[in-house]
């Protein structure tokens, strides 16, 4: 059954047999329309939803500006929904089971420990393609960027002599990131090996091309990231690596408001949720190795 028709029929429920108000039934189809958008361009079915699923979707959300109240209440629409699902017997397992407040989860990113992080930048794809999604990925991992910044990024935008990229992220604001060297000489290889023959006879300044020419969209890296998670034994989405980005540069000393410029967040409140993720992977470890933790 479609997406859409589902959600057709659960809004129906909603006012016929819930007896819900009017008002209330648009705020839920509000909610779900932007839900059901979203996991169309993970390409995610809705009947195969997992908890992680809706954590990095409302993780996106915060992401956006949205506040805690919008937050809370697009929780309640997806719990809403989730229980309509296992009515109609359509699913056996709740995925927001256990989601109760944003403050529960919006300090908790998930991060990729480094060995996970290896395994990923080892992975070794029989593709023609395979030197494009390499470097996206350490691109992506070794500065920082938003899925959007990444496929959006320009020829123009790149700076090798200063060893920085011009980023453009929300709100078409612009700051400026370091590129580590070794991401530096796997973008100017793509940039000489691949990318002329993805190119073709076509002119674009878009750095990541896919094979007709064409600027790279956010669902292609998806698709490639999941397909290199999988050969590497390790579950990835986009927003974990920007995650893991923060916690292991937190991890390794840098500040907080360094850390907030290279994310590009105009409040560091933002910010301060991989504070968090560092000092329960610290305690992780303390009770892990110390001879007295337990």
């Amino acid at each position: 059954m479609e997406q859409r028709e589902l959600l057709k029929r659960f809004l129906n429920y909603c006012l016929t047999e819930k007896a819900l108000s009017i008002n209330t039934v648009k705020s839920y189809e509000s909610d779900l329309k932007g839900f059901l958008r979203w996991i169309e361009e993970q390409n995610i079915l809705i009947l195969e939803c997992k908890k992680d699923d809706i954590l990095h979707y409302l993780l996106e959300l915060k992401e956006k500006g949205f506040n805690s109240s919008s937050i809370a209440r697009n929780i309640s629409s997806l719990k809403q929904f989730f229980r309509f699902l296992i009515i109609e017997d359509l699913i056996k397992h709740d995925p927001t089971e256990g989601l109760k407040s944003p403050k529960l989860w919006l300090r908790l990113p998930k991060a990729l420990e480094l060995d996970e992080v290896k395994k990923l930048l080892s992975v070794m794809l029989e593709s023609k393609y395979y030197l494009r999604d390499i470097t996206m990925l350490e691109l992506m991992y070794a500065s920082g960027l938003r899925v959007s910044e990444l496929v959006n990024l320009k020829l123009s935008d790149i700076n090798f002599e200063a060893g920085f990229i011009r980023v453009r992220g929300k709100g078409d604001k612009e700051r400026v990131v370091p590129i580590a060297h070794r991401s530096m000489e796997k973008l100017k290889k793509y940039l000489v090996e691949l990318r002329p023959k993805l190119l073709k006879r076509n002119a674009s300044d878009y750095v990541f091309l896919n094979n007709r020419g064409q600027a790279m969209t956010r669902q292609r890296f998806w698709q490639n990231l999941k397909a290199m998670g999988k050969i590497a034994g390790v579950n990835v989405t986009p927003h974990m690596i920007r995650h893991s980005f923060a916690t292991h540069l937190l991890e390794g000393g840098a500040d907080l408001r360094s850390l907030q410029k290279m994310l590009g967040h105009s409040d560091i409140s933002t910010t301060q949720i991989y504070t968090k993720v560092s000092m329960d992977r610290l305690r992780k470890e303390y009770l892990k190795h110390h001879p007295r933790a337990k």
